[in-house]
């Protein structure tokens, strides 16, 4: 593994590949470190239509940290570069996505936990430029900032859903969100297909699961798409007559919003209060895949329940038995 070669208490980058269907790996340590403390200050990757990497790093309410591969499929890094020279000096959350023709999308948070707004900027592939689509997508106001997953469908349609948190403190998490783009991230529309006025704010947002606030709401997560256009968000919370936060997963597949219980977790705890913080539970994946016209979802996650190992709970057939969830683990 990567960590046999390098120390990581020497905190450099460093960036791999393979060949699918393959296991040797090819890796080089990057000139640049990162903050290991700090669970915020992830690596995003993302490679363009023409095979070049893209890379933002070590990002906590700092300056933009960003570089691109010297080659196509190269592990080399260049210099640190601006993207677009504005809004790149409190960047949080960094992610790429990239587009059916070979453009990408950079999405980010600017400014700091409980007073933040999200920037999408894109990506041309012809004229390896890029260009700040929003500034300001979702607009806490000054008084709070939205926590997001976004997706991109197969038909480049994008997807993104948040809580909103009061303060820096996660107890004032709460509600879930909804938006959708059809146009790269110029105009934005709720799941009724009605336009929003941007920016997005509290007052003018559709809520499409609501959770009170010391719910034990986590940030942002994961959500996906399937092939049919069925949208999945997973997540985890308290409910109010309960002491135990629950996996839940909040779907749409055509007939409004739904909510479930994933599993069945006995151990109880509390989010409070700023900065990182070690939960008892991982934030859950999800995956999704539409055969011989079922649905079959993958919900990974990890708990101290299960002596912190990655636990799958798969549903076979989900439209038609949402609460049926075989636990493995792995």
């Amino acid at each position: 593994g990567l960590g046999d070669v390098y120390k990581r208490q020497e905190e450099y980058m460093v960036i791999g590949k393979r060949k699918l269907g393959e296991n040797k790996w090819q890796i080089l340590r990057s000139d640049y470190k990162g903050n290991c403390k700090d669970a915020h200050d992830i690596i995003s990757i993302g490679v363009d239509g023409d095979g070049y990497l893209h890379v933002s790093f070590d990002q906590h309410a700092q300056e933009l940290k960003y570089c691109v591969s010297v080659a196509p499929g190269s592990l080399q890094l260049s210099e640190l570069k601006v993207m677009t020279d504005s809004l790149e000096n409190s960047v949080t959350y960094p992610e790429f996505h990239r587009l059916k023709n070979g453009d990408m999308l950079f999405v980010y948070r600017d400014g700091g936990s409980g007073n933040g707004n999200m920037v999408i900027n894109y990506y041309n592939l012809s004229t390896k430029k890029w260009n700040m689509v929003q500034s300001n997508l979702i607009d806490g106001e000054g008084d709070r900032n939205a926590y997001w997953q976004m997706c991109v469908d197969n038909n480049d349609v994008i997807h993104v859903s948040w809580t909103w948190r009061e303060s820096s403190n996660v107890e004032t998490n709460h509600d879930v969100c909804y938006a959708k783009s059809y146009d790269y991230g110029k105009t934005w529309y709720n799941s009724k297909g009605e336009q929003y006025s941007i920016p997005i704010n509290l007052s003018n947002v559709e809520i499409i699961c609501e959770v009170p606030q010391k719910s034990e709401l986590i940030n942002q997560t994961c959500m996906t798409v399937d092939s049919t256009g069925g949208i999945y968000i997973a997540t985890y919370w308290r409910e109010q007559n309960s002491d135990i936060p629950q996996y839940r997963l909040i779907w749409n597949n055509g007939s409004g919003w739904n909510n479930t219980q994933v599993g069945n977790r006995t151990h109880a705890f509390t989010l409070s209060g700023g900065g990182t913080k070690k939960i008892p539970i991982s934030r859950p994946k999800i995956a999704v895949e539409n055969n011989d016209g079922k649905t079959k979802i993958y919900y990974i996650c990890r708990d101290e329940e299960y002596q912190n190992k990655v636990l799958l709970y798969l549903n076979e057939d989900f439209n038609n038995n949402f609460s049926s969830w075989g636990r493995n683990i792995i």
